[in-house]
């Protein structure tokens, strides 16, 4: 039965689905038509608002950008590349490597998104060396799953650009005139912490049922169990003794920026608590990055080497903000929350919410380009319908999460540290999505 879902869905994704550029124009074709069609809005000015919209997020996509490129540097690093072997050393059957590698993959998805899709598919495929029994696929997929919650963590984009003090994606603040959303109303939520605890629970058990047995199981190529993860160090081994390259290995030049950057870090959690923003996290990642690597030289190999992977997200955020700038300045983000409004209730919008940003994170798969589609819409109609604007930007982020178990924009960094193909994992995948939208149906409607 699940050969054949696996079968339908590869069928799906390669005749249907193209790359999420495409998505991306032809939803700011669709947002130019509506806007057209149910605002007063002349066509001209339409075009104008687009404009106005491309340059508005900026400083966000620069922002969301590094949340990627300092996880996955830091991930690259040699300590990190040792914790994850010892991590891989573990298990010792399927079973076992299952368990581990799911939830490996969630608890560094609660840490940062950049870090768990590389780190996570690097252990996947350092336990397949182990233990050459498992299915390498299957592996890879649960790696892959962790990401489920990545909004329900310390690098969501939505609930840190909630609690980030004058961003222009900070919608919660534009309607309520609350600067700050604090972590404690959207992260800490008892509602986030039992969707967090229900997946950490409820995932490493579906992997279980699901594994594949006797001839099902397709194992790691012989080629592919060349360790790999070694290329900064060796090439650090052989350099020449140039007064420029012994400049370039030398430790006190990362501590030139580590210094001023641990002295600010202490002083903000002194003064503030707790209190993370996008700016903080990131700051966090970059300093840990640059202490784990040692070296300016292998920081800085790493790094290039993780900007491969941001090209799009490069390319897409400024055409996102050109629909929010239509969105916003045309009325059509309030024509179509007051649709909202008039079917739903307290109770269940935030579950509406939940199953309308599934629907939208198909076609705009990142959770800061959601946001700034959904944000303008959602927030108002959720406090005209007296929910807390908190609960709604989380319904907003809880979809995302989810249905990018469908969509594979995110899934190709890990399969390019894997070396596989979507159709390899998305069975698997899509039974993620099924749990995750069951355990957060519930959660909304109980706990919300």
């Amino acid at each position: 039965m699940l050969n054949r879902l696996v079968r339908l869905l590869v069928g799906v994704v390669e005749r249907w689905v193209p790359d999420p550029f495409l998505f991306c124009a032809l939803l700011t074709a669709v947002c130019f038509l509506l806007a057209a069609w149910l605002t007063p809005t002349a066509p001209l000015m339409l075009v104008r608002q687009w404009y106005d919209g491309l340059w508005q997020i900026l400083a966000f996509s620069m922002q969301m950008v590094l949340i990627l490129l300092a996880g996955y540097t830091l991930a690259s690093s040699a300590p990190a590349r040792r914790a994850l072997t010892r991590v891989a050393s573990l298990p010792r059957t399927q079973g076992s490597a299952i368990v581990v590698v799911t939830l490996t993959a969630m608890l560094l998805a609660l840490v940062n998104w950049g870090v768990a899709l590389v780190a996570a598919a690097l252990l996947a495929r350092e336990v397949a060396r182990r233990v050459p029994q498992c299915d390498y696929g299957f592996l890879v997929a649960g790696a892959y799953s962790g990401f489920v919650i990545w909004e329900s963590g310390l690098s969501s984009s939505i609930a840190l650009v909630s609690a980030t003090p004058g961003s222009p994606l900070n919608f919660i603040a534009r309607h309520t005139g609350v600067e700050s959303t604090p972590l404690s109303e959207t992260l800490f939520a008892p509602f986030n912490l039992a969707l967090v605890a229900g997946m950490l629970v409820g995932m490493p058990l579906l992997f279980l049922w699901m594994m594949p047995r006797g001839s099902q199981i397709r194992r790691l190529s012989p080629a592919a169990l060349i360790a790999t993860g070694e290329e900064f160090t060796a090439e650090e081994a052989k350099f020449d003794a140039t007064p420029a390259t012994r400049l370039e290995r030398s430790p006190i030049l990362l501590w030139l920026i580590l210094v001023p950057a641990c002295i600010y870090l202490v002083w903000h959690f002194a003064t503030n608590g707790f209190r993370l923003d996008l700016n903080i996290v990131i700051l966090l990642f970059l300093a840990g990055g640059m202490a784990l690597h040692g070296r300016p030289s292998t920081y800085i190999r790493a790094f290039n080497e993780s900007a491969r992977v941001a090209g799009p997200l490069v390319l897409q955020y400024p055409l996102y903000g050109g629909i929010m700038g239509i969105m916003q300045q045309s009325g059509l983000g309030e024509v179509i929350s007051q649709w909202f409004v008039s079917f739903s209730t307290p109770e269940t919008f935030p579950v509406y919410t939940f199953y309308s940003a599934l629907l939208v994170n198909l076609f705009v798969p990142s959770g800061g380009g959601q946001w700034a589609v959904q944000g303008p819409v959602m927030i108002p109609a959720g406090i005209e319908l007296g929910v807390s604007p908190a609960v709604t930007a989380m319904a907003v982020a809880f979809g995302d999460q989810g249905s990018n178990m469908l969509q594979p924009f995110w899934a190709l960094p890990a399969l390019a540290v894997a070396g596989l193909r979507i159709r390899d994992i998305m069975g698997y995948c899509v039974m993620t999505f099924l749990l995750s939208t069951l355990l957060t149906t519930l959660v909304l409607f109980v706990l919300a």
